[in-house]
């Protein structure tokens, strides 16, 4: 028997497209170009979640068509659980319901990362540009289901939706990082944000930025094997920038207000109300080519 969705997420994801004011879209008369996917979850969830952006109006005056189209993402999702899970496929149905479930929240967060972004990027035009065109905005999209999923117990599953993400915006976050509100990734390509990293809130990134590991523990009495499960990563504050090409690497604390300016490479803790930056650039020089 196949999967079924029997939640009342549909019922509060209606009432949200419903509530939607300007500057989200709020025209359903708009259709935009297609825009395929190599797997069936991404544009699933881009249609439930932004139905506006994606040419699935249908979904904002139609609970029943919006079930329907859960039930089509659930049952992508349990297939995708249940090929790593050893449970009973019936026994993770109340897995794929609470992921589910999580939508309504998830949407909340999305749109605030959208005026995250609008807010933080002179170039952006408009709220639909950002959710259509933006990778930043698309990364974290992926990854605000993806890492439900790795609360839930699912990594492997979790990890094949961050690294779908990847493949298509160039940034890589791991799904067990734990993302604020209000999260701004611009350019992003090159971006890398590790398992046990933690962001605040009105955080924003630049391409090639690295919130890694500084170096890695080894299991003790296992040969040429790497220890798992301890803190690895950083703990970035509040309203925190990071210019592109900077490294934060190690267990180290971003406080709030902090400044990182570009290609940084930061090892130790930095407080509150700080800016870090290169004093001395190196000196360029020039001669003709004729």
């Amino acid at each position: 028997m196949g999967y079924e969705y029997t939640g009342d997420a549909h019922g509060a994801l209606v009432e949200s497209y419903r509530a939607d004011e300007s500057p989200f879209p709020t025209d359903s008369s708009r259709v935009y170009p297609r825009h395929d996917s190599l797997r069936d979850e991404p544009p699933l969830l881009k249609q439930l979640l932004f139905p506006r952006c994606w040419n699935a109006t249908a979904l904002v005056d139609d609970p029943d068509e919006t079930r329907a189209r859960l039930t089509e993402l659930g049952s992508r999702i349990h297939e995708g659980i249940t090929a790593y899970s050893d449970r009973d496929a019936a026994d993770l149905t109340a897995v794929v319901d609470g992921i589910l479930d999580r939508l309504p929240a998830i949407r909340r967060a999305l749109k605030k990362d959208v005026e995250a972004a609008y807010k933080g990027d002179p170039a952006a035009k408009s709220y639909c540009e950002i959710i259509r065109s933006y990778p930043g905005f698309h990364a974290v999209l992926i990854h605000r289901v993806a890492h439900v999923c790795y609360e839930e117990g699912h990594s492997e599953y979790a990890r094949e939706l961050a690294e779908y993400a990847k493949v298509e915006t160039g940034i890589d976050i791991h799904p067990g990082a734990e993302i604020g509100e209000y999260f701004f990734v611009d350019h992003g390509t090159g971006v890398v944000i590790g398992e046990t990293a933690t962001v605040g809130e009105w955080v924003r990134l630049y391409q090639n930025v690295t919130l890694g590991a500084l170096h890695f523990e080894e299991e003790e009495g296992e040969d040429q094997m790497l220890a798992k499960g301890y803190k690895r990563h950083p703990d970035i504050g509040d309203h925190v920038v990071i210019g592109a090409g900077s490294n934060v690497l190690g267990a180290v604390d971003i406080g709030d207000h902090v400044s990182i300016g570009a290609n940084s490479w930061v090892t130790d803790d930095v407080p509150d109300d700080t800016s870090v930056f290169i004093a001395d650039h190196p000196e360029q020089e020039r001669k003709s080519n004729r």
